[in-house]
Formats: structure tokens, C-alpha cells, sequence
């Protein structure tokens, strides 16, 4: 069968995979993870170990949505495959925290960065970002999609060039540790909690289940899209965090938000770190223009089906949901002024676990209604969605236990939520 030119190939769908993945968490989670993690054998296995639950979900995914094949993620999957209050509820994740939050939180991470080369508070940074790149999204989908598969592919050539940089110049200075310590680490509650910063690393990995109406043969496409996609950004993850470590003291680089920063000082010096900062900079803004552009599309199909968000819906003459795009954008301006990078991270990663943890369980539902239509099927099932089910369970716990104070920021979201559907009534 010929492929439909109107809609997107597998390849796009992996570059929107790969430009939704690709993000702050990169650049930002192994200052935090070193506090307590330091055996290199750890820190890389934590970084492996999310790519392979990253992968496992992207199958899951792939078969849940290539069996439904309607828009919208798991706001769609879980009404269908649970109740409408479930999907609701990732409805209300996506709309309050899914992306919101990575936005907030890659306009920190830019702020941190800027603040090395420019003379401005890092907060301001962050708010002038939110508020510039939501006002281009507000006017022309091409220019949008245009400066996205440019700036996809700009973040790509950036962490290659990083690579083999990393691996070309010598060190002096290194926070490598090949010692057997490891085998206490990855038993420590602290270990899960690194984790956290891992997989909200790897979110985005299900992106291209957000636009499957738009993928063309979506059964064939989507999985292409899911599985090939995170695992270029898995190898790519993975070998970024050896050249960090390979040039970095371990002194310099615990708790250090701006990891990037330390390893350009370390390998181009001074003046050299100036150009990564700005490069750095413009990959994190490539970020929240993915997030901006993906994000109001799920808030405008909540938009369709109940009243309160109704305006959500609303578009202008280029069909874009502005309201949407500004209502997202006033989210995540109030995320940098009223949290810190950690808190926000970790009552994010919490609450979007909890959301692709019932995704990927309801494959069994899927299985058990024994659907005649054909559609892909996960590899290794049940094993997999088991795998995935069990590692999610694992960090939720920790979280509770290790984090109680983020954690339940998480669930007193999810509660207003939860509240607001019962006062909500659904548009007929």
C-alpha cells in the first residue's frame, strides 16, 4: 500500500519521539544522581535501565495504540480501556503537569545555563522563554513544524558533537569509579530515587502516540516511530554520561544543575563553555517548543469533551489552539515561580509514572477483549508489560517513602482532579 503524502511517516513520527525525549533531563540529572550514586557502573545502568523501560513502554504503546487509533495519549487510551474517570485523570495530568512542567523545567535549565554567559537572573531567562516561544506557536503551525524538525536534528548533532568531543580530548580530571561499589549502591532507597531523574528524562518516549490519526498506516508506523526513535536517544544518553563523567571531578559535579556547563569548562575552556552554554541554550528552547506545540493539542481534545474547558478548543483562523497554548504556557510560569528545579521534578516524574503505569498495564485489558482487527502486537508478552509494571511499582515506593512531601503534591493533583470530573459534565 502506498504511503498517505498527507500524513506523517514513521520517520517524522520518530523525530517528534526524539525532539519530545531529547530534553532537559540530560543535561540536569547527573549533578542530583551523584549526590548519593557514584560508581560509574551505577550511574550507567541507571541511564541503560531507563532506556529498556523507556523501550518496554514504547511497545506497549504501539499496540495500544495502533489497536485504538485515536489522538490524545492516554487521555483516549484510558477511557477506552478502563473508565472516562481514568482517562480523565491523564487528561488532567497532561494538562496541569505532562507538560507543563518539562516546560517550566527546561526554561530553569536554559536559565542556569544563560546565567553563565549573561547578566541576568535566571528566573527572568526562564519567563521570557515561556512567553516567547508560546507567542510563535500562536500564529503559524508551518513555521512551528519547520523550526521543529530543524532544531530536532540541531539537538541530535549537538550531543554527537558533545560525544566525540568527550572521547577525543584528554582528561585530567575525572569522577569515574569502576569499583565493585556498585553492588550496595543499586540497593540503596536512594538508587530508585535517581531513577526518577532517569525516566522523567526519558518521558516524550510516547509522543508519537499523541498524533496517531496523523501517522499514516499507523500499525506498521507507530511502533517504527516508538521503539526507533527512543532507542537512538537511549545510546545517545548513555554515552553522554560517560564523556560527563569522564571530565568532571565528583566534588565539582554533585548537586551542580548545570552539569553541561562543567564538562565545556573542562574540555574547551572558558571562552569555548560560553558557545556550548548558548548552544545548550538553544536545544533546551528546541525543547519547550516541542512541548509547546504537542502539549495544547491534548488540552484542546479535553476541550471537545467537557465544558469546563471548552475554551481550550477555541482556534484561530490558522486553526491553532491559542488558549490553549497560553493556558499551558500560565502553568508553567507558575511552576518557576513557585518551585524549585528538584521539587517540581520529582512530583512530575511521580505523577507522570502513575499515568504510563496504567497505560502500559492496559495491554492485558486490550488482550482480554480479544479485538478481531489487526493490529501490532508487544514482543514477549506478558514479560514486558510485567517488567514495566513492577519498576514503575518500585520507584512509585521509594517516591512515597524516600519523598513523601513531592509525592503527595503529586496525589493532591491528582485528587483536584479527580474532583473536577464530578463537577464537570461532559459535553453530549
Amino acid at each position: 500500500m502506498p504511503e498517505n503524502k498527507s500524513k506523517i511517516s514513521w520517520s517524522v513520527g520518530a523525530a517528534l519521539v526524539i525532539a519530545n525525549m531529547v530534553g532537559t533531563g540530560v543535561f540536569t540529572s547527573l549533578g542530583f544522581q551523584l549526590v548519593d550514586i557514584q560508581n560509574t557502573w551505577s550511574i550507567l545502568g541507571l541511564w541503560t535501565l531507563g532506556g529498556i523501560l523507556a523501550l518496554i513502554g514504547a511497545f506497549c504503546y504501539a499496540e495500544i495504540g495502533s489497536a485504538i487509533r485515536k489522538s490524545g495519549g492516554e487521555y483516549v487510551f484510558l477511557s477506552e480501556l478502563y473508565h472516562p474517570l481514568l482517562g480523565y485523570l491523564a487528561g488532567w495530568i497532561s494538562l496541569t503537569v505532562g507538560f507543563a512542567a518539562p516546560i517550566a523545567l527546561a526554561a530553569m535549565a536554559l536559565g542556569a545555563y544563560l546565567e553563565n554567559v549573561l547578566e541576568i537572573p535566571s528566573q527572568v531567562l526562564a519567563i521570557g522563554v515561556i512567553l516567547i516561544i508560546a507567542l510563535v506557536h500562536s500564529f503559524n503551525l508551518s513555521v512551528s513544524s519547520q523550526f521543529q524538525s530543524f532544531a530536532t536534528w540541531f539537538k541530535v548533532i549537538l550531543i554527537l558533537f558533545l560525544i566525540g568531543a568527550g572521547l577525543w580530548v584528554s582528561s585530567s580530571n575525572s569522577a569515574f569509579d569502576f569499583s565493585s561499589s556498585w553492588s550496595g549502591e543499586i540497593l540503596k532507597p536512594s538508587f530508585a530515587i535517581a531513577f526518577v531523574y532517569v525516566t522523567y528524562s526519558y518521558t516524550g518516549w510516547n509522543a508519537a502516540a499523541y498524533i496517531i490519526e496523523e501517522i499514516d498506516r499507523p500499525r506498521i508506523n507507530l511502533p517504527k516511530a516508538l521503539v526507533r526513535g527512543t532507542l537512538i536517544v537511549t545510546v545517545l544518553y548513555v554515552l553522554l554520561h560517560v564523556v560527563f563523567l569522564r571530565h568532571g571531578e565528583l566534588e565539582v559535579l554533585k548537586g551542580q544543575l548545570d552539569v553541561g556547563h562543567v564538562f565545556a569548562t573542562n574540555v574547551f575552556g572558558s571562552e569555548g563553555a560560553v558557545i556550548i552554554n548558548l548552544l545548550i541554550a538553544f536545544f533546551l528552547i528546541s525543547s519547550i517548543s516541542a512541548m509547546t506545540w504537542v502539549g495544547p493539542r491534548v488540552s484542546q481534545a479535553m476541550g471537545k469533551d467537557f465544558s469546563l474547558y471548552k475554551f481550550l478548543n477555541r482556534q484561530n483562523k490558522n486553526q491553532i489552539p491559542v488558549l490553549a497554548i497560553w493556558f499551558q504556557a500560565g502553568i508553567a510560569l507558575t511552576y518557576v515561580l513557585t518551585g524549585t528545579f528538584e521539587s517540581v521534578l520529582l512530583y512530575c516524574g511521580f505523577i507522570l509514572q502513575i499515568a504510563a503505569l496504567l497505560t502500559v498495564s492496559g495491554v492485558f485489558v486490550l488482550r482480554r477483549r480479544k479485538r478481531k482487527e489487526n493490529y501490532f502486537r508487544t514482543p514477549l508478552y506478558p514479560l514486558l508489560p510485567i517488567v514495566f509494571a513492577l519498576l514503575s511499582l518500585w520507584v512509585l515506593a521509594y517516591l512515597l517513602i524516600q519523598q513523601p512531601a513531592e509525592s503527595l503534591i503529586g496525589l493532591l493533583i491528582l485528587g483536584i482532579g479527580a474532583l473536577t470530573y464530578f463537577l464537570n459534565p461532559k459535553i453530549k
